[in-house]
Order: C-alpha cells, then structure tokens, then sequence
C-alpha cells in the first residue's frame, strides 16, 4: 500500500513483519513456506542493496526528476546464476511507503513484495531485506507494487543465468521498453491516475462500456507491468505522504497537462490501445533522439532481452533488416520460431536471437496504438543513423503473439483435467474507471481459495472494451493447446482465455491486470 499501514497483529508463528494469514489459509511467513523454500536449496549468496531515491535522469535531451533506484534508468541490472540465493537490502529514501516486487520469480511468499498482503510496507526512511532462493533461469525484472511508483524510474532488469545454458551466442543485450511521463511539463502518475478516475462521462470510447464477452482464442498474449499493492482501504482517499508532497510535482501543485488518450486504438489489441498519452517512449531509458547503440561483428549472433516495463503501452518491436528466432517467453523456453515482429504488454519478457548484418539498424518498439515509438541502434559497421521516426518493414511482417507458441518440452505441463476453475470475470469501463475482477475491486482481506497441488485453471473472460494483461505472482501457468509457460497474459476484449498451473508454492498470491493504472483502480485479487 503507497500509505502504510498494518492489517492487524502479528502473527504470532513468524515475522512481525508479514502480516497476519487469515484462518484456513497458508500464511506468507508460515512453516509451508519455509519448507518450499528450505526445498529449493541454497546455493552462493548474492548481495545487493538498492536505494529508492528522488532524483534527476537525464533521458537523452531531456531531464526530468522522479524516482529512481540510484541515478540511472533502468536501474543497475541485477544478475544472478540459477540456484543462487539473492540477498537484497531495499533502503527506502523516498517521501512515502515503498516495496519490492520480483516479477516472474517463483519465491518464497513473505518476499513477494505485496505490501499488506505478503509484507508491511516499507516506510520512508527504513529498509526491508529480502532474501530467497533463485531457482528458475530467464529474463525477469524488479518494481514496487505500491501505488503507481512502478511508472517512474522505480525498475531494473533481473538476469538469472542457465549454469547449463543450452543457447550459442557472441553477444547479449538487455532492452528494456517503458512509456515515461513522470517529470514532463509537472505530469506524475498519481496525476495521470487522478485524471483517469474521473472518468470519461458520457464521452465514446473504446475502454468503454462492459458489454460482456463471449469465448474466443484470447491467444494474444501481453503482459502487464504496473501493479499496485495499494489496499482497497488505502486507495479511498490519497494518502497523505502522496503526489502533492512529492518531489515531481510541480510547485503550484497543478498536475499539468492532460494525459487521457483519445482514439488509441489498434486490431491487434482488439480495439482500445490504451488510456494514456505518454509524451516520451524509452528504449533503456534513452529517447529517440539520443538512443543507446549496441555494437557487433556482422555476423555476430546476438541474444536479446527484451522486457516491456510500461505502464499502459503494449509494445511491438523489431530490428530493421533482420528475422527473430524467438526462444525463450517469460522466462521459459519455446520450441524456436523465426518472426520478424513481436508484441509484449507490460510485464512480458521475449528472448530472441539473431545474426548480425552488416551496417547500422534501428530496434523500433512501436507504441502499439499510439503512433510513437522508441529507438535503439544496431551499428556492425559505417554508415548514417537512421532517422528517429524510422518505421521498419519488419514491423508489418510476419507478427508472432504467445497464441502461436509452443512451449519447449522440457517445461510443459504434464497432461491432466484441473482440479478446480476459477473463474475471473474482467469488469469494469473508461466511462467509470471502476476497473475490477468479477466485479470485486482489490480488498486484501478477500481472496480466491487453492489448494496445494492443485492442478488449477483460471477462467479469464474479458467482459470490457479494453485489452488486460493478466499476471499471475509466485507460478508460471500453460496457454491452452501445449502453448507457451508464461507469468503473464493478453486477455482481448471480449474474449476468454483459460490457462493451467499447479498450485506447488504456497502463499497469498496477488493476481492482477498490469496495466498499473486498471490495478491500482482495483483490478487486483488473491489466490490464496
């Protein structure tokens, strides 16, 4: 929660600071935890500490201040091997409540960063420690789960290494994607969510009304990156340490302009775009204008990370004069296949590789929807740069979305008929901003009963006008029909998606759409 605040006693049995389990339910400092954990082994301590600051970040032309893990966008990545135990102190230097959440992670509950579910908030001036046991490979990232802190420069990529890492290549680049209006002309995103919460009225527009859907392929697959662990109690009101007392704000308090977005809208997001109008998009934290440049031999083959940290912006990518292998989604291995496009919503993660040319080429992430996009270049040899609105071929070829994947099989699913559906209606309109799922806004205290090694299909039916990429804390789960292991998914509107895990990591796990203005609206619940 951005404001603080217990929810009741300790629990007697653990912490003191988790909060306290409710009755019937496996609590995150619990004996069942600590036994998942103890199973996962320990291997070399890795330390890390990381500051959460106000600061100011040059993005390539144009500094703002915000928030940030140091001086630098993204954060300083962190890197471990499989098997690892990561030892991470969080000092919290901010002017409200923060928290740490380590997106795609399979970990121990009481360290899934939810603040007032799995963890007490991390309040101004002190530090949490999290320490647990990194036992998957793949490409993962770190942000809060408070309030809307996520869509400023509060995130930084997680690298956990393969000790038998199967790929053969010459280089590797992380390219983080995030839409940034924190510190442009006085905007901060607790403006933009104020804004937003006032709703359209009666004005026509595609997040509108909640028409109800009815079944289809719901392949696409996009995932979300803003949550917020902000409680339903705390988020009636703003609480006190919020945007009027903070740094970004501008200094008659105003929020400055406008950020709503209008007519953002895009076939293969099912219609509606998105809601905000960001007025830079930032490729590792650069403009186009000044954009960061990867070097190479031609013929360099390449392994690419991508990750989508936006807020409310899918993302399709491409390098200029190249096809993708894509191997990897979420952290977890694909049987490989060529594309020369790729979608992620906020949260998802794709490796790729791909055989370096010779010249120099533009890495275009369109803002899907939203005619603007973000750049980096590829420089193997001389030649002018591209110009900043260069628009790939790539981008209108071949397009592969998580649907049309299949997962590797080293990590499927063994066969089987679920234990238990549940299902999550997706409600809620632009109209009102009251987004919610089946109809519940958050409230931490209600949650979503599962038992241990269950085999558990959640029932995702889109019944909005919007498209929602729903994230899943503590599991990966299968898309239907042998498709990929993923953490996070597209639910078109209109559509329903079901997807499958096995409940083995017991908890209080948040479930969320991570578009970080829907959750922070109350799209957010509780596996329990």
């Amino acid at each position: 929660s951005g404001s603080g605040g217990s929810n009741g006693p300790k629990n007697g049995a653990g912490r003191s600071d988790s909060p306290t389990g409710p009755e019937g339910y496996v609590s995150p400092d619990g004996a069942e935890v600590a036994a998942a954990e103890a199973a996962r082994g320990s291997g070399p301590v890795r330390k890390v500490k990381l500051t959460a600051v106000p600061t100011r970040l040059d993005l390539g032309g144009r500094t703002v201040a915000t928030w940030a893990y140091g001086d630098r966008l993204p954060g300083q990545e962190v890197r471990v091997t499989a098997g690892d135990t990561l030892a991470v102190t969080v000092a919290n230097h901010l002017p409200q409540s923060t928290s740490m959440h380590w997106h795609g992670l399979a970990l121990r509950n009481d360290m899934d960063g939810v603040p007032d579910l799995t963890q007490r908030p991390i309040r101004a001036g002190a530090a949490f420690d999290y320490r647990f046991a990194v036992e998957h490979p793949g490409t993962y990232w770190f942000h809060p789960h408070s309030g809307v802190q996520q869509d400023r420069g509060l995130y930084a990529p997680l690298i956990v290494e393969d000790p038998k890492e199967p790929l053969k290549y010459d280089k590797e680049w992380v390219v983080v994607l995030d839409d940034w209006v924190d510190g442009i002309d006085g905007s901060t995103p607790d403006a933009v969510l104020a804004e937003l919460r006032k709703g359209m009225g009666g004005m026509d527009h595609g997040g509108g009304m909640d028409h109800g859907g009815g079944h289809g392929s719901g392949g696409m697959d996009n995932s979300g990156h803003g949550m917020s662990g902000m409680s339903y109690r705390s988020y009636q009101k703003a609480p006190a340490d919020s945007p009027a007392d903070s740094p970004t704000a501008s200094p008659s308090g105003s929020p400055g302009p406008s950020r709503m977005m209008m007519g953002a809208t895009s076939p293969l997001l099912g219609g509606d775009a998105g809601d905000v109008a960001y007025p830079l998009h930032l490729v590792n934290g650069r403009t186009p204008g000044a954009p960061q440049t990867f070097r190479a031999a031609p013929g360099d083959r390449v392994r690419i990370r991508f990750i989508n940290a936006g807020g409310d912006t899918a993302y399709r990518v491409c390098l200029g004069g190249h096809r993708m292998t894509v191997t990897h989604t979420d952290g977890y291995p694909v049987e490989h296949a060529e594309t020369d496009a790729l979608l992620l919503g906020m949260g998802e993660r794709y490796d790729v590789l791909v055989t370096a040319g010779d010249g120099v080429f533009p890495l275009t992430a369109l803002a899907e929807g939203k005619k603007a996009s973000g750049l980096a270049l590829l420089r193997t040899g001389g030649g002018a740069a591209p110009e900043e609105s260069v628009r790939p071929k790539e981008l209108d070829g071949r397009l592969l979305t998580a649907g049309r994947l299949k997962a590797d099989a080293s990590v499927r699913l063994r066969p089987g008929a679920p234990d238990r559906t549940v299902t999550m209606r997706l409600t809620g309109s632009m109209a009102k901003y009251d987004w919610a799922v089946n109809g519940r806004r958050y409230d931490p205290d209600q949650r979503y009963p599962v038992r241990a090694g269950e085999r558990v299909r959640l029932s995702f039916v889109n019944a909005t006008t919007m498209w929602h990429p729903m994230h899943l804390h503590g599991h990966t789960f299968a898309l239907p029909g042998g498709g990929p292991r993923k953490d996070t998914a597209i639910v078109l509107p209109g559509k329903s998606l079901d997807v499958d895990f096995d409940a083995r990591n017991p908890g209080l796990w948040m479930l969320h759409c991570h578009n970080v203005y829907h959750a922070e609206s109350g799209m957010m619940t509780v596996l329990g």
